[in-house]
């Protein structure tokens, strides 16, 4: 776990440094931030997409994932509890007593993103950089080589890169970044104690078709991010649980082909 810890940490430093340049730079610039920060991720997010082994087990995973998401709209049940935890621990001693500003802001905030971008969101922040540093194989390989081996590299340099994408983030979009360590603490750690049970069935198959779909997410977090359309991308997200089944299931489905 302790490279869990790290990864947390450097998000949480990430952040802070990204609050504390943002406070010295205007809105014109933090919006010039923001849409780089955009671009960024678009072209990660490309990147890692364009490393699936299969595009039919890519269109499925999409296309079910994002129905199945829908259906339990995820996307909204994380929004909430990116909520709670404005309320609980950034807006509950300044706005107690103003219940009416709390509701303003959040139709603020809602007509902000219909829009396009949303500017100095605490909840979108912590969705989108939630899904931006649990989806991928660095999360999934470094976690594994973590309980597994004991071989924490991966996770550090994820936590060097997560730390240096946290201070734009932050800056752009503001202090829900931070709290997307906890989102990363549970992920994470949850992967490496599971690692011993879950290694026998990953294979280079299922980490590349990982790796694809989580790619497609990232990409929309970029088209987000730009302004270009909204998404919502936690709908999405059964999109990587889908590509788990489809390469388990492929062995099965070959051997009644040819049976």
């Amino acid at each position: 776990m302790l490279a869990v810890f790290v990864n947390c940490g450097t998000i949480i430093l990430g952040s802070l440094i990204g609050l504390f340049f943002a406070r010295k730079i205007s809105e014109k610039m933090t919006d010039v931030i923001q849409t780089a920060c955009g671009l960024i991720s678009f072209i990660m997010g490309l990147q890692m997409a364009f490393k699936y082994q299969n595009v039919v087990y890519l269109a499925l995973a999409l296309i079910l994932g994002g129905i199945t998401g829908t259906l339990i709209d995820i996307d909204d049940k994380i929004l909430k509890f990116g909520k709670f935890l404005e309320r609980f621990f950034v807006e509950k001693s300044a706005y107690e007593d103003e219940p009416v500003a709390i509701d303003n802001r959040t139709e603020l905030e809602k007509e902000q993103f219909s829009r396009g971008k949303p500017n100095k969101n605490f909840a979108y922040a912590f969705l989108n950089a939630s899904v931006l540093f649990c989806v991928g194989a660095m999360s999934i390989v470094g976690s594994f080589k973590a309980g597994i081996e004991h071989d924490y590299s991966i996770i550090f340099l994820k936590s060097i890169l997560d730390g240096f994408i946290a201070i734009g983030f932050a800056a752009a979009m503001g202090v829900g970044t931070a709290f997307s360590a906890i989102s990363i603490f549970l992920y994470q750690g949850a992967l490496t104690m599971l690692s011993v049970l879950i290694q026998p069935y990953v294979s280079e198959t299922m980490i590349s078709e990982l790796t694809g779909s989580g790619g497609a997410l990232i990409v929309f977090i970029g088209i987000n991010l730009m302004g270009i359309r909204k998404i919502k991308t936690a709908n999405y997200l059964p999109a990587v649980l889908f590509s788990v089944i489809f390469v388990l299931c492929e062995p099965v489905v070959k051997s009644l082909l040819n049976f």
